[in-house]
């Protein structure tokens, strides 16, 4: 399985911005569907973006499409979430995961690798 680690989480106020970037290893990175989730203590891990091994297509959730986008950089074994107008409900640990390719970016299941998460804290 391919190793994942996130960085770039912190406490940022409402309105303001966050990158989240996540390096892979182990693995032909771009054999790998990406996606991102994040889970709030005593609620279930919820699915957030996801993009394709080739960058294309990607898919958000209702509740983060046009303030988040996902990308990656299949040279640098890494994928990103760029987090704009973050709001306090957006608070939460955020999680880095990996599929194959060929089970589908807009499936929200199929995971089979996580990082160990990064908090991100959004104050009003």
């Amino acid at each position: 399985q391919v190793q994942l680690v996130e960085s770039g989480g912190g406490l940022v106020q409402a309105g303001g911005s966050l990158r989240l970037s996540c390096a892979a290893s182990g693995r032909p990175f771009n054999n790998y569907n990406m996606g991102w989730f994040r889970q709030v203590p005593g609620k279930d891990r919820e699915f957030v973006a996801a993009i394709s091994w080739s960058s294309a297509p990607t898919y958000y959730a209702d509740s983060v499409k046009g303030r988040f986008t996902i990308s990656r950089d299949n040279a640098k074994n890494s994928v990103y979430l760029q987090m704009n107008s973050l709001k306090p409900e957006d608070t939460a640990v955020y999680y880095c995961a990996a599929k194959m390719r060929g089970t589908g970016v807009y499936k929200t299941t199929g995971y089979s690798s996580w990082g160990q998460g990064t908090q991100v804290t959004v104050s009003s």
